[in-house]
């Protein structure tokens, strides 16, 4: 991995100037075949930007061992344009945005190298400078307009998702989707996304492996988003919900996703997230083709099953029944 570097701390640098980094997907994100899920998508936009960082001396790492500053994520919308393998190199390009309401703004282009690089995923990220809960030292002066006490971005409204066709899951909050010692992070919602989506297949009697036995039929991502809007801390209990909100032309299907904590300030949402999927079939171990829905997944995607009851833990099936 290589990026365009500048000596020494400086956060002009890292609001004017672009760079470029030489990433490569995790060999844990080739779930199916060898292409890589949206996920670790969104992970090498977050690893792009971390690197655009450090480019300016804002490396995370020392930010919070001397400032006690941890970087955070709070806003990732990315879209997917064209599949990416295992052994790709991927170009990650970072371009600098007008910082908005103390927050910093980037946009990313990532691209698969060779000889004519194919323009394969856009992002555009939000990042806030949390100030550590314990003593800490005063930051540097350039540094305060983008560091805040606490994550509270409420004041971004966002409607209640529509009753009717949802499903609700509840998920002890662990350590190892943590950072900074406490609070959850961005990948650890994205990880929540994903297996928010195998749990309302699997509810929906269209599980990501009854689909590959019975059809060759596997889930496609062209665009993701999570919002972050309060924080949520280590071993807390979220509700999550998740609701199709529509289907286009038999091609995709919009979806919704809420997390929510209650403490002792009551019911709060907490987050927010959007992921349109399609379905793909697989052709041979390389290439695949985009499918319009059967039957069977408009009818599973349009209500639950009856008798269907909410997920309440990660030891329990989708119909809420205990594993074997």
């Amino acid at each position: 991995m290589t990026t365009t570097h500048i000596a020494g701390p400086n956060l002009a640098a890292v609001l004017r100037e672009r760079t470029r980094t030489r990433l490569r997907p995790r060999y844990e994100g080739a779930n199916i075949c060898t292409w890589i899920g949206f996920k670790h998508v969104n992970y090498l936009v977050e690893e792009a930007v971390l690197e655009h960082l450090r480019s300016g001396g804002l490396a995370p790492g020392e930010l919070y061992e001397r400032y006690g500053l941890g970087v955070d994520l709070v806003d990732l919308d990315t879209r997917v344009l064209h599949a990416f393998h295992i052994d790709d190199v991927v170009l990650a390009d970072v371009t600098p945005l007008d910082p908005v309401d103390g927050e910093l703004a980037f946009s990313v282009v990532l691209h698969v190298d060779g000889d004519e690089p194919i323009r394969a995923a856009t992002a555009r990220v939000r990042v806030v400078l949390r100030r550590d809960s314990g003593d800490t030292p005063e930051a540097p002066p350039e540094l305060r307009p983008i560091t805040t006490p606490a994550i509270r971005r409420t004041e971004r409204k966002f409607a209640t998702a529509p009753g009717g066709n949802e499903f609700h899951w509840s998920w002890r909050i662990p350590y190892f989707y943590c950072h900074f010692t406490e609070r959850l992070q961005m990948s650890g919602y994205l990880r929540l996304m994903e297996e928010a989506v195998d749990l309302f297949l699997e509810q929906r009697g269209i599980s990501i492996r009854t689909l590959l036995d019975e059809q060759d039929w596997i889930p496609v991502v062209p665009r993701s988003r999570v919002t972050i809007l309060d924080e949520v801390r280590m071993e807390q209990e979220l509700d999550l919900v998740f609701t199709v909100q529509n289907v286009f032309k038999g091609l995709t299907y919009d979806a919704r996703l809420d997390w929510y904590v209650q403490d002792q300030h009551g019911r709060r949402l907490v987050a927010v997230g959007h992921i349109t999927h399609g379905y793909a079939l697989i052709e041979n171990r390389r290439d695949w083709h985009l499918v319009e829905f059967d039957e069977r997944m408009l009818n599973a995607l349009s209500s639950p099953p009856a008798g269907a009851t909410a997920v309440r833990d990660r030891g329990r099936t989708a119909t809420g029944e205990p594993r074997g």
